[in-house]
């Protein structure tokens, strides 16, 4: 694992699914070295080279760390396991795209949002954030931003091999564990990983625990038949595969009153999903081809009874083209992309059961252009043509001047769009909730300028941007017919904020790295033109977060601390619904290891080690102060 560090790359990314840094953009790195990531051309760099802030504190989800940075709203509705929501700058749970090791994650068959509940840090190595508008690189769902993850690359020095094993309060455990090597040109990685809890009574009602599991696994398997010192190999060909799967209790409603109650439900979830590439280079060109497979399963029961089950499927096709003339990149990319949907239910008599498919085509032009050692610029253009509604052009821009050493201004504008799932173009339930076929994508258009100052041992960045979001796919009910439609808002919700950050490397071990964030958010919603605005839910004005490691002797520790300000929320329970407010809270890590041998280290930790009493959804419980204690293990043959 690695340093966690904010920079604001100089690189263009290229089109997907060759994620890189863009060249104006704020690219918040939760888990990488000390460098910026690598254009899309060259090779990830060595795995676990250093220790990471996601080793020395010891949090098990990937929502845990992006909860300290500018940006980053999360809430949970209920105790570990429960469903999870990430909104970057004030947009909505299903504009963050998360893309895993090059493949869209977002569930076709749970409303286009990121399952982030069955994330665990344990099945990732890097973590990037780009934040802001991002469809001309990234298509659909990139309206807020961008979660890239990479499971750990094989291009290490040799085999090399680790592990992780915990216990804790509510029963909690914990492992996990990796596997490296090198036979000839083929290059192997392969993860694991484990985590399970009884939980808490999310209901509070004095019922039972609700608790949750979550298993997972990894496989990446790269060619690259030269030399393995050479940076930048001609021939690449990989193959990576991923299966996570997680059983969460929770408690849900009373189907007499309609309100929450102390239940028995329970949700399984699964995504399987393989990617395969081959990559050219010669001469100052590149080629890509691409392909990916995306399978995912949702089932839910009552009381060990099934209630309903959906499943989704996407695959995705790409070729892009890269050329390098001196400071200039181009690249000319295409895409190819198939959906398909299945909804089951047994407590309606297959009244909800449908069958759904749609697919869409894009052409992508990006071009990067160094035009000295102190300006950079970017511009990218999207096209994408959807067979179930119209078709919608994005494009992205932005520049990157450092007028003096160490101080770079930054500037950027992008556009975003977001495709209706497939519940809002057909519907969920006849006779109550129908569907809309007749929707536009949601559209949002940004811009964001900022200056970043300072270089490898202490830095300080401060950036403003604003957002509209046009079209928003809201949900109507129509008083004379008693039914639910959905359709595209006449009005603008609008975004806008500042972001700041400071890091500090310290010449002394004890304290190696120590970071604090600040977030602040003014997000409106605008249902209908001229109708009264309101602020957005879940979404809070003040946000911060704080981190440190290091080490003293055998000793080690790694503490976190995020601060989520007053924000508003809304109670279904009522009717009519009632906006209510959720307080602010503080929430607090730490964990303190011992090194006694070479590659190995006992540790101690605790999460909410302040014990707050705090919501992030209304009605739902969250874990207190809890303890843990275990081993880890690291070793090169």
């Amino acid at each position: 694992m690695h340093t966690i560090l904010i920079s604001f790359a100089a690189a263009v990314a290229a089109p997907p699914p060759a994620p890189a840094p863009p060249a104006d953009g704020e690219e918040i790195v939760v888990t990488g070295e000390l460098e910026e990531e690598p254009p899309s051309y060259t090779l990830s760099k060595p795995i676990r080279r250093t220790p990471a802030l996601s080793e020395v504190a010891g949090l098990p989800m990937v929502t845990d760390y992006l909860r300290l940075y500018p940006g980053v709203s999360v809430a949970t509705a209920g105790p570990r396991g429960s469903q999870t929501q990430v909104r970057l700058r004030g947009a909505e749970a299903n504009h963050t795209l998360l893309v895993v090791d090059g493949i869209r994650f977002n569930d076709p068959a749970a409303g286009n949002e990121a399952r982030f509940e069955l994330l665990g840090i344990d099945f990732a190595d890097r973590i990037s954030l780009l934040l802001g508008p991002r469809s001309a690189l990234w298509g659909s769902e990139a309206i807020g931003g961008v979660v890239i993850a990479n499971t750990p690359d094989p291009y290490g020095d040799g085999e090399s091999f680790g592990g992780r094993g915990e216990y804790g309060s509510l029963d909690s455990a914990r492992g996990s564990a990796w596997v490296s090597g090198n036979a000839g040109d083929l290059k192997l990685v392969a993860t694991g990983a484990w985590i399970r809890s009884d939980g808490i009574d999310s209901f509070a009602g004095g019922g039972d625990r609700d608790g949750f599991e979550n298993r997972s696994g990894s496989v990446k398997l790269v060619f690259t038949p030269v030399d393995r010192y050479v940076r930048v190999p001609p021939l690449e060909i990989g193959i990576v595969g991923h299966w996570i799967e997680g059983m969460s209790e929770y408690d849900g409603f009373d189907p007499v009153t309609f309100r929450r109650a102390d239940t028995l439900d329970e949700t399984r979830n699964r995504i399987g999903a393989v990617r395969g590439w081959a990559k050219a280079r010669t001469k100052g060109w590149t080629l890509m081809i691409d392909g990916s497979l995306l399978a995912s399963a949702n089932r839910n029961r009552l009381a060990g009874a099934p209630l309903n089950r959906t499943f989704g499927r996407r695959f995705t096709a790409s070729a892009n083209l890269a050329k390098k003339l001196g400071g200039h990149l181009f690249t000319a990319a295409a895409e190819h992309q198939s959906e398909q949907f299945r909804a089951r239910d047994e407590v309606y008599f297959g009244a909800t059961r449908q069958d759904r498919s749609r697919d869409l085509t894009a052409l992508v032009g990006a071009w990067e252009a160094k035009w000295s050692d102190r300006l950079t610029t970017e511009l990218a253009v999207r096209h994408d043509r959807f067979s179930a509604f119209g078709e919608a052009t994005t494009l992205r821009a932005g520049a990157t001047l450092e007028p003096v050493r160490r101080v770079q201004l930054l500037a950027g504008y992008g556009e975003g769009i977001a495709q209706p799932t497939f519940y809002d173009l057909y519907g969920f339930f006849p006779g109550s909730f129908a569907g809309n076929p007749v929707l536009k994508p949601e559209r949002s258009e940004g811009w964001n300028a900022g200056i970043r100052l300072g270089g490898d041992r202490r830095s300080f960045s401060l950036g403003y941007f604003q957002a509209r979001l046009r079209d928003e796919i809201v949900d109507v009910f129509d008083l004379a017919t008693f039914r639910s439609t959905t359709a595209n808002a006449s009005g603008t919700s609008r975004r806008r904020g500042v972001e700041a950050q400071i890091e500090v490397r310290p010449r002394v071990r004890w304290a190696k790295r120590l970071f604090a964030t600040y977030t602040y958010l003014d997000a409106e919603e605008q249902q209908v033109a001229g109708a009264v605005v309101l602020r957005e839910i879940r979404r809070p004005r003040h946000s911060a977060g704080f981190g440190g490691q290091g080490e003293l002797g055998p000793v080690s520790w790694g503490a976190t601390l995020a601060y989520v300000g007053v924000r508003g929320d809304t109670d279904f329970e009522s009717f009519p619904a009632r906006a209510v407010r959720l307080d602010d809270y503080w929430l607090g890590s730490l964990q303190l290891g011992w090194r006694f041998a070479k590659g190995l280290e006992a540790f101690a930790r605790a999460e909410n080690a302040l014990d707050a009493d705090y919501r992030d959804v209304f009605g739902y419980r969250t874990q207190g102060r809890t303890v843990h204690a275990g081993v880890r293990f690291s070793f090169s043959p």
